[in-house]
């Protein structure tokens, strides 16, 4: 069954290692294509993701170089590889192609210039979530103690997704950042989150926030990282499905996908190390759910929920 992931981290590591890493069938990256065709996991986001104790004034170089390899080693060698720039670009791949789409993971390397937020926009990005777990000139994130919402600066990011068509990610805000987006984004989605009802993090989002999403038409990823499955940290495929189920008795069963966090995490759900082991999850799933609702987890949902196709040149 083929797979839309919604998040991994695998431009961080090709990055971090300066051209070393072939993105093909390195075995290194937990979502190399290799790994990506054996789990049939059609569409792969790439999320851009800079880490915190990096200069500010480099951040957006940074961005840039991520960017970089995404064009240069992920597209450019491997013609399998085709990159979805707007939503109507989902429908045109082909058997054997694999879709690939830039998210970015919190706007530091921006700055307060928007003008940067409309580049990445030109260069492809189509989700972005406003912090990763720090505070910034946006939010705060799950992270930060304080707590808080949007800044006005924020506010106008969520704006500038909105007059785009960029998907605004939830995943890393706090609560009441979370609250903010949900008065202003018209295209909410959490790209790798659960049921903080099944595993009390704060990465994860509580019932009245998940169905505030299901209400709005949002979609809910779930996350394959541990802690963020069970809270001792040692979970199994069936974990990942109680998650699943959560978010369907909150009715959800038509806006629930999946998120890996492949290459962002240090631990694994057993029987879900990397993408070739994405069907492990499917089979899981088929045991507990009728057919159609499983291939809704898999692609179908967000298809059906994606923004209206459209191009930013029309």
């Amino acid at each position: 069954m083929n797979i839309i992931d919604f998040h991994c981290d695998a431009l961080l590591k090709l990055w971090e290692a300066k051209g070393v890493l072939r993105f093909a069938d390195a075995k290194e990256l937990e979502t190399n294509k290799l790994r990506l065709q054996q789990g049939k996991v059609k569409v792969q986001c790439f999320a851009i993701f800079i880490e915190p104790d990096i200069k500010a004034e480099q951040k957006f170089q940074c961005v840039l170089e991520q960017i970089d390899y995404f064009y240069q080693e992920v597209l450019g060698k491997n013609p399998e590889m085709k990159h979805i720039k707007n939503w109507a670009d989902f429908d045109q791949l082909k058997p054997g192609e694999i879709g690939a789409m830039l998210t970015l993971e919190g706007v530091d390397a921006i700055g307060n210039d928007l003008t940067k937020l409309r580049i990445l926009y030109q260069l492809g990005v189509r989700s972005v979530g406003l912090t990763w777990n720090n505070a910034n000139l946006a939010a705060d994130g799950a992270g930060e103690p304080r707590g808080g919402g949007l800044t006005l600066f924020g506010k106008e990011i969520v704006k500038l997704n909105n007059e785009f068509q960029v998907l605004t990610d939830v995943s890393h805000l706090s609560e009441r950042a979370f609250w903010d987006v949900m008065e202003l984004a018209k295209y909410p989605i959490a790209s790798h989150s659960n049921s903080r009802a099944l595993c009390d993090h704060p990465r994860n989002l509580f019932d009245a926030q998940a169905t505030a999403m299901f209400e709005k038409g949002g979609m809910i990823h779930v996350v394959y990282c541990p802690p963020f499955v069970k809270k001792d940290g040692k979970a199994s495929v069936s974990d990942i499905v109680r998650h699943i189920d959560r978010f369907c008795s909150l009715g959800g069963v038509k806006q629930i996908g999946l998120g890996s966090d492949f290459d962002g995490i240090s631990t694994y759900v057993a029987g879900l190390e990397d993408s070739s082991k994405s069907q492990n999850l499917i089979n899981e799933l088929l045991k507990n759910f009728k057919e159609e609702e499983v291939k809704g987890f898999a692609y179908k949902n967000f298809l059906n929920h994606r923004p209206k196709a459209v191009s930013l040149e029309g």
